[in-house]
């Protein structure tokens, strides 16, 4: 009288259960691969330590030393610079910088509070228009730094802060010609170091204190910098102590796309295979 009853369940066939268990293993497989995708864009941060310029008396090179994951650079003399650089947001814009921390770990209660080796080390990182390169720099001496910011940092409290550019003598690029900036100002910008070449080759307002390894020219889309000019980032005899530098990117929405085109090009062949 009432026929037999239609089965209830996640598919209504045998035909059909291929099928889902498929789409089910692929869509678990979009989500691994997507939280691969956003491991090694967003934190794989591999910082390399570098000299950058010897002191201006002497031709002394800083000191550096590297144990496990801390990192000791000494700039005992005036001139004397160095760096702790990445390549990991080289090609994002400055606006997909999520944070940005470092950890420093010597007695920063030698310095005199709020002086350029107390709060050191500030930033340095490349930008392009494509052509066109420039380093945008903080200076965490500012009372805007107050309270440890500028060792950890989100791009919405980098974004507020003023910045400084350097490495171009052409600022036309730029936004208001490069003057009275904050970060936000060059939010569209993309983070990329010139390579060795580039360097080599020079360009107006290209100056020896540019955040590139000496020697060799190679740089680093994001720096953190010891040292500098004068002597107001001088360490002393006891160098700057540093660990755990991190850098967590945003990536691309294309590049979420793709893993999503990936996943359903694998569903569609094995939909295929199973027919």
């Amino acid at each position: 009288m009432f026929g037999k009853p239609e089965r209830v369940g996640f598919w209504r066939t045998q035909s059909d259960a291929p099928q889902v268990e498929c789409f089910m293993k692929s869509s678990y497989l979009m989500a691994a691969v997507t939280v691969s995708l956003l491991n090694s864009i967003a934190f794989a941060a591999p910082w390399e330590p570098f000299v950058i310029r010897n002191s201006t008396s002497g031709n002394i090179a800083p000191t550096i030393s590297v144990s496990g994951n801390q990192t000791e650079i000494v700039t005992s003399l005036g001139g004397q610079k160095a760096g702790l650089g990445t390549s990991a947001a080289d090609g994002a814009k400055v606006s997909q910088i999520l944070a940005l921390s470092i950890d420093r770990l010597d007695d920063t209660s030698r310095f005199t509070p709020g002086s350029g080796q107390a709060v050191a080390p500030y930033l340095n990182i490349w930008i392009t228009n494509g052509t066109k390169y420039a380093v945008i720099a903080n200076e965490p001496s500012n009372a805007e730094w107050a309270g440890g910011l500028q060792w950890d940092m989100t791009w919405n409290i980098l974004k507020t802060k003023t910045l400084k550019v350097y490495e171009n003598s052409d600022k036309s690029w730029l936004p208001n010609n490069g003057v009275g900036l904050t970060f936000n100002d060059v939010a569209s910008f993309t983070i990329k170091a010139p390579t060795p070449t580039e360097i080599a080759a020079g360009w107006a307002g290209l100056g020896g204190g540019a955040p590139r390894e000496l020697g060799t020219n190679e740089a680093y889309g994001v720096n953190w910098v010891f040292g500098d000019t004068l002597s107001n980032y001088v360490s002393g005899g006891e160098g700057y102590i540093v660990a755990d530098a991190s850098i967590s990117v945003v990536p691309e929405p294309a590049s979420l796309s793709i893993v999503g085109l990936g996943a359903a090009a694998l569903l569609m062949r094995r939909r295929r295979a199973g027919k």
